[in-house]
Parts: C-alpha cells; sequence; structure tokens
C-alpha cells in the first residue's frame, strides 16, 4: 500500500511492538478508507442510474417481424412490407403496442431535441382538437433518440407541456423502434394499412392537410 508509512530501517522494535502494532493498524485503516470511498461512488452512480430508469424516458421495445428499409427516396422500398410489430411501453410503463389487429395506424417518431418536431407537434395537436381521425385508424407516438444530454429534455415533461394525448411508446436507449421502421430524421411518419402493410412514409415537417392525407391512407381510403 503507498500510501502507507513503512518503518525506517533503523528503527528495530522487538517481534510483535507497538510500532508494528500501529503500522498494521494503520494500513487497514486506509483500507478501508478507500473501500468506503469507492462504495460511496458506486452507490451515487448507482442511485443516479436508478432515478434515470425510475423516469422511464426510455424502456425496451420488443420487435417482432423483418425490419423496414431506411427510407431514402421515391419511391419507397417499404411500400406494401409488413411493418414489423412493436411491443414497448409508455413513460409511465404501461404497455404501448404497434401491431397488426384490423386497425390502420398512423406512427410518429419525434425526437425531445428536433427543432422541427417542436414545431410540428404543437400544429398536430391543434388540428386534432377539430379533426379525429378516420375510424379504424390508430396514432402511436414513438419518442426516440433520448438523451439528457441534448436539449428540451426529458421528453415526457415535454409532451406533456403541450398536451400531446397520443398514446407514446418510449424507445429503447439504442433506438431498437426507430432502426425497425428505418427512421431516416424527425419528424417521421408511417402510415400502415390495416393488414399492417406500409402504405407511405414520410420525414420532415409536413402540412396538416398532408398528415390528413396520411391518415386517409391509413384508412385505406
Amino acid at each position: 500500500m503507498s500510501t502507507a508509512t513503512r518503518p525506517r530501517p533503523k528503527s528495530k522494535r522487538p517481534s510483535g511492538g507497538g510500532g508494528g502494532a500501529r503500522w498494521l493498524w494503520g494500513g487497514l485503516g486506509a483500507v478501508v478508507l478507500v473501500l468506503a470511498v469507492v462504495a460511496i461512488a458506486a452507490s451515487r452512480g448507482g442511485q443516479k442510474k436508478g432515478s434515470d430508469e425510475v423516469a422511464g424516458e426510455t424502456r425496451p421495445v420488443q420487435v417482432s417481424g423483418q425490419a423496414l428499409p431506411e427510407l431514402k427516396g421515391d419511391p419507397d422500398p417499404a411500400a406494401g412490407q409488413k411493418a414489423p410489430e412493436l411491443r414497448g411501453s409508455g413513460f409511465d410503463g404501461k404497455p404501448v403496442e404497434i401491431t397488426r389487429d384490423g386497425r390502420g395506424k398512423l406512427v410518429l417518431f419525434v425526437a425531445h431535441w428536433c427543432p422541427h418536431c417542436q414545431r410540428e407537434v404543437p400544429l398536430l395537436v391543434d388540428y386534432l382538437k377539430d379533426h379525429p381521425l378516420p375510424d379504424g385508424v390508430d396514432l402511436v407516438t414513438i419518442a426516440t433518440a433520448t438523451s439528457p444530454d441534448r436539449p428540451n429534455y426529458p421528453p415526457s415533461k415535454w409532451l406533456a407541456g403541450v398536451h400531446w394525448t397520443a398514446p407514446v411508446m418510449a424507445d429503447s436507449a439504442d433506438g431498437t423502434a426507430a432502426t425497425a421502421y428505418g427512421l431516416p430524421g424527425f419528424p417521421y411518419f408511417v402510415a400502415l394499412a390495416k393488414d399492417g402493410s406500409v402504405v407511405t412514409r414520410t420525414s420532415g415537417e409536413i402540412p396538416v392537410e398532408t398528415f390528413a392525407q396520411l391518415a386517409q391512407q391509413a384508412a385505406g381510403k
């Protein structure tokens, strides 16, 4: 132990003398101190991680089915392909799923730090107040690319603050859902038919009229 003071060679003491005992207890004390510091640091780190998990800003997502290719242009290579089913949960831990349940789907991917998402979501909030989705169509949001080191964190507070009422799935820390749906950028819209196949996909800010068209396409109209 580099921090312990070793006896000087010229200080000869009888075997088992008090000096050796003091050195031994001093060394043990140093070890105990180091271990205590390590334990406190580990405890603090564990508490921080635990608080992040309790916040639920990212959660595990289970994917069933083949991932969609990344959207890179027109025509969309995923058109007509069955989208993978996603099973995850919201910020509160309650299940949120995108499955082939016979209903059309509009899936919206957003990132809390994305300025385009911050402009788009309030527009959709206002639009949906007076323009409900067509019968048989569900809107599901996926909060992805979540990072406490980026602006407008946490996403749960942001979405609640703009009065977003559609179900929100919290993506995993490594973007499992985003990867499975071939996300190219934000915001990202995916319209799914009632059989779970991709009707169309688009990325970036869109007018509410385009959003309405996506909803009609998901309804099969």
